[in-house]
């Protein structure tokens, strides 16, 4: 898909249930033969369905509806149930119904069914009693399920990239994976989160994402601030990237870290590892080791445009992935696989 896009309002309506028979056992030399018209088919229900293969909510359209039941036949003959429509969204899908979250689809092939198909109906044969041994009438299908539903889509990735505008993720991520986000010396260069695709010798791969750059006051709305912050939720670890050839680079990581946890409480203590890029600068080969005096994680010095260093980033962010396997595997969950 061309675009990205994150949000979707969709209007889900399941399948009519079919109309009940109303037919009498016909045969020749056999009169009175009674009732014999079955029942309507069910309507189809509308699914939505996590699929790894889409990574935007581009494709999804604003309306969708089940298939209808078929009417109930003679000879007892019930009317087929409508087929279902499967919808499928990105990992990561978070479904609302007035300002709720009623589902949340975090795993590959995950269901949630967004509209039920209406029951159908009753054939004529269904009201056949000792007290009315001929019933003329049979009830019509039921309407099915009609709903308007708000999906949201927050990225799923292992590792964030989290930095003020133009402090190089984008250059980073180029650097580690196949990932081609735009470049440039302007800030917001990057308006869509980005996810590349770090790949090892074991063919273990882990998946990088690059949020858009913040700014102060992002968690108020400010700049493109929590239309993007949500993304920042689903990532097991971030990797904070400051520009050491700035003056003071540590303002930069306390200032995310503020933002961060002014957002959501507690994100800000995730495992990390700070990034200091542009070492290639003579400015930031002086700011490195205050930088290292004034923070307590661990501090990596590379270049994302010479690729100096970047051997050390991309073991340590295995090491950071290994963790997390082995959290998640102890607690009995299946960790995200890419």
């Amino acid at each position: 898909t061309r675009y990205f896009v994150d949000h979707r309002k969709v209007r889900v309506v399941g399948g009519q249930g079919g109309a009940g028979g109303h037919s009498f056992y016909s045969e020749p030399r056999k009169i009175f033969g009674g009732p014999d018209g079955g029942n309507g088919g069910d309507g189809g229900h509308v699914i939505l369905k996590a699929d790894q293969q889409m990574k935007s909510l581009s494709s999804v359209l604003p309306f969708y509806q089940g298939f209808h039941g078929e009417k109930g036949g003679r000879k007892n003959c019930y009317g087929a149930n409508g087929a279902y429509v499967y919808v499928k969204v990105p990992v990561g899908t978070l479904v609302k119904e007035d300002g709720k979250v009623v589902a949340d689809l975090s795993q590959h092939g995950e269901e949630y069914v967004a509209a039920y198909g209406g029951a159908g109906g009753k054939g004529n044969r269904f009201f056949l009693s000792n007290e009315n041994r001929a019933p003329t009438f049979f009830t019509p299908g039921e309407p099915g399920q009609e709903r308007v539903l708000h999906l949201e889509l927050k990225t799923t990735a292992h590792a964030g990239l989290v930095g003020f505008p133009n402090a190089g993720k984008s250059s980073l991520l180029r650097a580690i994976s196949r990932a081609k986000p735009a470049v440039a010396a302007y800030p917001f260069t990057t308006l869509n989160p980005h996810v590349g695709i770090v790949h090892y010798q074991d063919y273990e791969q882990v998946a990088v994402a690059d949020i858009p750059g913040l700014i102060k006051g992002a968690h108020q709305n400010r700049g493109l601030g929590v239309a993007f912050l949500k993304h920042i939720e689903r990532c097991r670890f971030f990797l904070y990237v400051v520009d050491l050839s700035v003056p003071q680079p540590w303002i930069q990581l306390q200032d995310l870290k503020y933002e961060l946890e002014q957002y959501e409480k507690g994100l800000s203590e995730r495992p990390c590892v700070v990034i200091g890029n542009k070492i290639d600068l003579a400015e930031s080969r002086i700011n490195l080791p205050l930088l290292r005096e004034q923070v307590a994680e661990r501090v990596i010095a590379l270049s994302a445009l010479t690729g100096h260093n970047l051997e050390e980033l991309l073991w340590h962010l295995r090491e950071l992935y290994d963790t997390y396997v082995k959290t998640e595997q102890s607690r009995g969950q299946s960790p995200v696989k890419w």
